[in-house]
């Protein structure tokens, strides 16, 4: 079976992620003519902030206007809604419902389901395939992060492999409908955030909300400036080795989007060995490379989110290339050995904080 390293080296020369950018610009522009719409609010120090667990993970919305308790209860509301629609294991969902006729008949989704699996086959054809939202037919033998965890025999994995293959995912734009092949299986934890987070930033902007912090775990969304800095928002970059919250640096001045995948999330341990959830597509087995951590600076969360798993399969060295090439996305990566890469746009910006680890060179 194909390594990583192999597969990357028989796809085309290191590319532009055209389609990513663009739909970011586009997001973003929806925003700002969302914005006009609504008159700006007066910014306050101390923000109205809700937490839920919600998405397999703590939300924390933070809307720095008075008075937003109303448009906070819809964006709660909007997110619980998109959980029944794209979870994988929720009875009646649109993915489950999928997953279920793989192989039997198309199913009808509701518009906001295609579009998520529209961006999602776009970016797994900008990314070769990297990223591929049909690995649910290996992640769903592993389970990693469920109750039900378990190490699957190398046999049942290679049974599986043939069924990861997005290019075998059918849309049927006008009758909104979804075909898989018997055998396949959808999984959007990969994407499905990033969806949730752009989408949560355009009802707070059509609501004249200009200053905010989206947060829904490994994805993290910001709008405005800060009202306590003068330097904007001061992100940092998350310690793949500590519980989320634990940083290794920051950068002011962010993005509008930063985005997190580590080895620290979700993994199962079987014979003393760690097993975590960011699994190659190629292998079916989870990545083993020189990564612990990467995050990713972008316009967009859905654009950070492909971007971070296909980063992480790619590794240090060949990530940082494919990285350099895409305008307006920064990245940080982390290695096993406590090292620190940088982009060249966050060569200048990023600040260490934390001494256990060490910046490398490039």
């Amino acid at each position: 079976m194909a390594t990583v390293s192999s597969y990357f080296k028989r796809v085309k020369p290191l590319k532009k992620i055209v389609r990513l950018v663009f739909v970011g610009v586009l997001a973003m522009l929806l925003v700002a003519c969302g914005s006009k719409q609504a008159e700006s609010l007066p910014v306050v120090k101390s923000p109205l902030t809700r937490s839920e667990s919600l998405l397999h993970t703590v939300v924390q919305l933070s809307i720095y206007h008075e008075d937003q308790e109303e448009t906070m209860d819809e964006a709660v509301a909007y997110i619980k809604e998109m959980e029944s629609l794209l979870s994988t294991n929720l009875e009646g969902s649109d993915i489950y419902r999928i997953n279920q006729a793989a192989g039997k008949e198309a199913v009808e989704v509701d518009e906001r389901t295609f579009e998520v699996l529209e961006a999602a086959i776009a970016m797994s054809e900008d990314s070769q395939g990297l990223f591929d939202i049909s690995i649910g037919a290996v992640s769903n033998l592993w389970k990693i992060g469920s109750e039900d965890a378990r190490k699957p025999s190398d046999e049942e994995i290679k049974a599986a492999l043939p069924f990861i293959n997005y290019k075998d995912i059918e849309l049927d734009e006008e009758k909104q409908t979804v075909f898989i092949k018997e055998g396949m299986m959808l999984e959007l934890g990969a994407i499905s955030k990033g969806y949730i987070a752009d989408k949560v930033r355009e009802l707070f902007a059509s609501k004249g909300i200009t200053t905010a912090i989206i947060n829904l775990g490994g994805n993290v969304v910001v709008m405005g400036d800060s009202p306590t800095t003068q330097n904007g928002w001061n992100v940092g970059v998350q310690d793949p080795d500590q519980v989320r919250g634990a940083t290794v640096g920051s950068v002011p001045g962010s993005h509008d989007s930063i985005v997190t995948s580590g080895i620290y999330e979700r993994y199962l341990e079987v014979d003393g060995v760690k097993y975590h959830h960011i699994l190659d597509p190629q292998t079916g087995y989870p990545v083993e490379n020189d990564i612990s951590g990467v995050t990713v600076f972008s316009v967009t969360s859905v654009q950070g989110d492909a971007l971070s798993t296909t980063l992480f399969l790619l590794g240090v060295e060949k990530g940082l290339d494919f990285i350099n090439q895409i305008d307006g996305v920064e990245a940080v990566f982390i290695d096993k050995e406590q090292g620190v890469h940088l982009s060249e746009g966050l060569k200048d910006r990023f600040e260490l904080s934390n001494e256990e680890y060490h910046l490398v060179n490039e």
